[in-house]
């Protein structure tokens, strides 16, 4: 998909997603080896946004295995449509059981989850497992099998072996720790908040109604709580959602009664925003 470097950054920035040189250069090694991308950090720093970002530079459909406590095989993989496969035994009554069973474990009771999808076919996809570690650790195991030779066995129909092997993008936020085999099947990369001017960048571009002069004065603000020992600090969406919020009010600075009035955009707990109202000092930004 790429040709270099430089190229992940630029093509990538036309989606509207910067990256740093960091990352273009992960995402620019993980396509050239063909090897899965593993995405750790802080919630809202754009792991899953770098996933879309690659699947519209490529021009790629983008399958997407959200994972949760809980999520098994038959979400992750497939499943038989059972009522469609109990309509078509009543329909046969008079077929014997071998015509029956031959019929209705074929391709038409066949429900394909995301990871299937992701290997069938030979257009081009990016799968995106997203919060991969929300899910069990039974599921890292069902991961490394698809992972490791792109296939998949259905005992009915054999082994379904990728035609043309989808970009992987695994997301995790390090809730736990994910199993050293699924990690050495990828590369890894961490995305952390970015340095402040590349989120006043981010900024401008995300909402291009806010001036230079407030972009860099919320950046400020964002870093300095995030510096605070807060039960959830400020991500960068949250840093976009205040800038909207400010357009919004039409506020062009920063005064305390902005701040105070327009926390709750950037802060999620009561406790963190009592902590902000009282250490945050403006005048020293």
């Amino acid at each position: 998909m790429f040709t270099s470097v430089d190229d992940v950054l630029a093509r990538l920035a036309e989606t509207g997603y910067l990256a740093s040189p960091a990352v273009a250069t992960t995402v620019f090694l993980a396509d050239r080896l063909g090897k899965p991308l593993l995405v750790e950090g802080p919630a809202g720093v754009g792991k899953t946004e770098l996933a879309k970002a690659v699947a519209q530079v490529a021009g790629a459909r983008l399958v997407r295995l959200q994972c949760y406590e809980g999520v098994d095989e038959s979400r992750a993989l497939y499943e038989w449509n059972h009522a469609k496969q109990l309509l078509r035994i009543s329909a046969g009554r008079d077929e014997t059981w071998d015509e029956t069973r031959t019929d209705i474990f074929s391709e038409e009771f066949l429900l394909p989850r995301p990871l299937l999808t992701a290997i069938r076919g030979d257009d081009p996809k990016v799968l995106l497992i997203d919060e991969t570690d929300k899910a069990d650790v039974e599921v890292e195991g069902l991961l490394l099998e698809v992972l490791s030779d792109f296939q998949v066995t259905v005992p009915e129909l054999g082994t379904i072996t990728a035609a043309r092997r989808p970009f992987v993008v695994l997301t995790s936020n390090a809730s736990r720790e994910l199993s050293e085999a699924l990690r050495r099947r990828c590369l890894f990369l961490h995305i952390g908040f970015p340095d402040e001017e590349l989120e006043r960048r981010i900024v401008r571009l995300k909402v291009p109604g806010v001036d230079e002069v407030l972009a860099a004065s919320l950046v400020r603000v964002v870093g300095a709580l995030r510096a605070m020992d807060l039960r959830k600090v400020p991500s960068v969406a949250e840093t976009i959602d205040w800038a909207r919020t400010l357009l919004a009010l039409g506020a062009d600075t920063l005064d305390e009664t902005v701040v105070r009035d327009s926390l709750g955009v950037i802060l999620k707990h009561q406790e963190d925003v009592l902590r902000a109202s009282a250490k945050l000092d403006l005048d020293a930004l």
